[in-house]
Parts: C-alpha cells; sequence; structure tokens
C-alpha cells in the first residue's frame, strides 16, 4: 500500500505541468493529446519498476492521480493568469513570476 501512495503522488505531481500545458491549447487538438497522453509511457514503466503492479484495484488510485495532477495544473494556470501573462510552460512561468518578485 505505502509503494501505491508514493507512485499515486508520483503520478499527481508529473501531470501538474502537463495539466497547466492542457489548459493552454485548443481542446482536442495535438498539442492537447501530447499533454494528456505523454505522461502515460512514464506511469506504465513507474508499474513496472514498483511492486504496484497491473491489478484492477491500483486502476483507481493512480487514475485518479492522473486526473487530478491534471486539473491542479490547469487550476493553478488559471490563478497565475489572474497576475500575469502565462505561456503554456509552468517551469518558465514560474521563472518569469520570480522575477517579477524580486522586483
Amino acid at each position: 500500500m505505502i509503494e501505491l501512495i508514493g507512485v499515486s503522488l508520483f503520478i499527481l505531481i508529473l501531470n501538474i505541468p502537463f495539466g497547466y500545458w492542457r489548459a493552454n491549447v485548443k481542446l482536442l487538438s495535438l498539442q492537447w493529446y501530447l499533454a494528456v497522453h505523454i505522461p502515460v509511457p512514464f506511469i506504465i514503466l513507474l508499474r513496472i519498476l514498483t511492486d504496484v503492479g497491473f491489478g484492477w484495484q491500483t486502476y483507481i488510485y493512480l487514475v485518479l492521480a492522473f486526473f487530478i495532477g491534471q486539473r491542479i495544473g490547469s487550476l493553478f494556470r488559471s490563478q497565475l493568469k489572474k497576475h500575469m501573462e502565462v505561456s503554456s510552460c509552468l517551469f518558465m512561468d514560474l521563472f518569469k513570476l520570480r522575477k517579477i518578485n524580486e522586483h
């Protein structure tokens, strides 16, 4: 169970930048599909490398973590957009925000 919680948290955190990106592109566009699907191979690899496995009960936690991470990224972009001009890249916008706050 500890491994499942750790993997779920990793998946949640991994999906935040992708949710941020997804929120800035047209629905069902190529970039939208990429933002949703690029994390999937990493999640599969993580499942293989850990003791989590592919049991049906693990899907509840991992799919939920996936969508919560995407949603957090989207919400974070919405909040940041209220204070500054944002791009599709969370890390670049956080860097710009840090520079704004330094001045």
